[in-house]
């Protein structure tokens, strides 16, 4: 089975990435360039990346849409990580996924192993070794192991996506309260887990 990895170099991510590569260290880590992170986001990512010679597959839209987020949250996501990822993972039957349940509750019955469709209704798995891990779990590993983490936590960011819908939590209960201003949960990517029969 041809497996990847998905990152977006936030803490749980670099945590996976870090348990997987003592396995496998040549696995394709995809990474979706939105055309709006953070500067801080993609100089974290090519220095992680150069450190641990990571196999680093930078997937973007054919057409990228700059902008796009002040028209349609929706429509950008769909735009500039739905799309390509899902285009990519066509090549894959096993994708390695940093979800956690305690994320929101929207991710809350996420399973540790579960089959996913995808758009054109090709069956991959996907994978979440972390799906019962908190946030205290990852901070714990990535301490333990020396892992430098994204310096945009040390500002205080919780959960880290693009930069035009990503603030400081609105709600510090909440560590996703902090995306899309509040109106959403997810870009639309993880939402399509086939449920079980």
């Amino acid at each position: 089975a041809a497996p990847c990895l998905t990152s977006s170099f936030q803490a749980e991510c670099v945590v996976l990435t870090h348990m997987v590569r003592e396995v496998a260290p040549h696995l394709p880590v995809l990474f979706l360039d939105t055309v709006h992170h953070f500067a801080e986001t993609l100089a974290y990512r090519d220095q992680l990346s150069a450190d641990w010679q990571l196999n680093l597959i930078t997937l973007r839209a054919a057409e990228p849409r700059p902008g796009l987020w002040q028209q349609s949250t929706e429509q950008c996501c769909a735009h500039h990580k739905v799309g390509p990822l899902f285009s990519a993972l066509e090549q894959y039957d096993v994708w390695f996924t940093a979800l956690r349940r305690d994320q929101s509750p929207s991710r809350a019955n996420l399973q540790e192993i579960e089959p996913f469709r995808l758009p054109s209704g090709k069956m991959i798995t996907r994978v979440s070794p972390l799906a019962s891990w908190t946030a205290k779990d990852v901070w714990a590993y990535a301490k333990a192991h020396a892992i430098p983490l994204l310096p945009l936590y040390d500002q205080g960011f919780t959960s880290i996506g693009c930069e035009p819908c990503t603030t400081l939590p609105i709600d510090p209960n909440n560590p996703r309260s902090g995306r899309w201003q509040g109106e959403k949960l997810e870009c639309g990517i993880h939402v399509q887990a086939v449920k079980p029969t």
